[in-house]
């Protein structure tokens, strides 16, 4: 029978969200009912309330999350109940050009689960990047699930299906870096510190974080940066420069996504060198740039989304690295929070207070 619970819905464009009576379908086929045991406010939560994803209203928001599998639906393999999962949303289908060319993290039709949920009224929700986790109880396709050891707290572990994910993937997975290579990081919120982390992770041999938020500065060193620039009192460009003997970076992460920072990646790498775009552009922003600054440059321009990431490949090794202590995953969550305080972590995070706020469930 279907399920009753608490759950986090935006009702329309700007209004504050509120605490709502959810209702959850039983599991259909390839479907699964989740007890979320954490859930992380990432910015993109924010975008969907303001109506800068789309005006589908009501969405059901959250989407960084773990929890426990409690129901699977008909021909469900994967997964099966009590097993600790984290949700992700990109859900790769297999079978697309990208899938069959072995590029799965480019799947072009991922999977999210066929039946809404909806509202005490029947009115069908729209779910948060094809999850909505701000909620106690939520039905997903069961490709989204991927089972990681238990033994990691829920808090932490969620973060990986999103945020931290994103930044660690565009340092590791998109930008390649590897011992010994320079990278300058431009914006240390939580996705620009996770890419901080990955390069760390990886060997880089000189981590330069960049940011206009002294604050964000110092929590990018907790992550492994060796040296930091604030934006407000220096040129980047020159100080990214004379922190690599003259050369630039060998790959430049922009973890925030304006024309202003791209540039600043694009002319702080080396010749050769590697610029990841990985925070997001809104739709009316564009690029001037004299074509012969790509021609003389060389090097390569990448997006990344999501991080490249595979789930069941990266998930699970990122937690076992977690947990030998070399992935300082807790370091990224701020605060705990309720329910009905996601409101208010909108509000701290517009104010740049938190890396991370985290909904905890009983």
């Amino acid at each position: 029978m279907p399920y009753e619970v608490n759950g986090v819905v935006a009702a329309g464009k700007g209004a504050p969200v509120s605490v709502q009576k959810i209702i959850v379908p039983d599991p259909g086929p390839g479907e699964v009912v989740v007890r979320v045991q954490a859930c992380g406010v990432c910015h993109t939560d924010l975008h969907y309330r303001e109506g800068g994803i789309n005006d589908e209203f009501p969405f059901l928001l959250g989407h960084e999350a773990s929890g426990i599998v409690e129901v699977v639906g008909a021909g469900v393999t994967n997964v099966a109940p009590g097993d600790f999962v984290i949700l992700n949303w990109r859900a790769v289908c297999g079978d697309c050009r990208a899938c069959r060319k072995g590029k799965p993290w480019y799947c072009f039709n991922t999977f999210n689960a066929s039946q809404p949920m909806t509202l005490a009224s029947g009115q069908p929700l729209s779910n948060a990047l094809g999850i909505g986790a701000f909620v106690e109880k939520t039905l997903v396709h069961a490709g989204q699930c991927t089972p990681v050891d238990r033994r990691v707290s829920p808090d932490v572990a969620g973060l990986l299906g999103c945020g931290v994910m994103a930044g660690l993937g565009a340092a590791i997975n998109t930008g390649g870096v590897s011992r010994g290579d320079t990278v300058a990081v431009i914006g240390c919120g939580g996705v620009g510190s996770a890419a901080v982390a990955g390069a760390r992770l990886a060997g880089a041999a000189k981590i330069i974080a960049v940011d206009v938020d002294q604050r964000k500065l110092e929590w990018a060193k907790d992550f492994g940066a060796t040296d930091t620039v604030n934006a407000r009192e220096t040129d980047v460009v020159e100080a990214i420069q004379g922190l690599t003997d003259s050369f630039g970076a060998d790959v430049v992460i922009d973890a925030v996504g304006r024309p202003e920072t791209w540039k600043q990646a694009f002319y702080g790498r080396d010749l050769a060198g590697t610029v990841v775009l990985v925070g997001v552009p809104t739709p009316d922003m564009t690029l001037d740039m004299p074509l012969i600054d790509f021609f003389s440059r060389g090097g390569s321009l990448k997006s990344s989304w999501y991080g490249d990431c595979l789930p069941s490949r990266d998930f699970p090794m990122l937690v076992d690295l977690h947990l030998q202590g070399r992935l300082p995953l807790e370091k990224f969550v701020t605060e705990r929070i309720g329910l009905g305080d996601v409101e208010q972590s909108f509000e701290r995070m517009g104010r740049g207070d938190v890396l991370r706020s985290v909904v905890v469930f009983d």
